[in-house]
């Protein structure tokens, strides 16, 4: 199992209007496909204007196989035209978890699977 941190920074003052567009169109069809995030964060000291958000995958194959069936959702390829004209930067890290925390993140994502069902 492995964890993809993407982080996205917005033009001052549209991090907000992004929050919005991602509740109302872009959160349902990527939970639909990747499942429910390890984490989602917005920036509030050091760099601002930020979101992280962090996605559980079982195998690199898994994450292809996920955000392939993600893009090809008509949902969400609506929610991309509009919220990528918000978009300054975007940054994406595959991280490999501890040998001691596979276990927890495991755990951590059945729990959230089991919830989201």
């Amino acid at each position: 199992m492995f964890i993809e941190q993407r982080l996205y920074t917005f033009a001052p003052g549209k991090s907000a209007g992004f929050d919005r567009l991602y509740q109302e169109q872009g959160r349902a069809p990527q939970e639909r496909h990747l499942g429910l995030p390890v984490g989602y964060y917005y920036s509030e000291i050091g760099p601002l204007n930020q979101v992280m958000t962090l996605w559980a995958y079982e195998s690199l194959n898994d994450r292809v196989e996920r955000r392939e069936r993600l893009f090809k959702d008509p949902q969400w390829i609506e929610f991309l035209h509009k919220a990528r004209a918000l978009v300054v930067m975007q940054e994406t890290r595959i991280l490999k978890p501890a040998s001691f925390f596979n276990e927890r993140l495991k755990n951590f994502v059945e729990s959230g699977r089991e919830k989201h069902l």
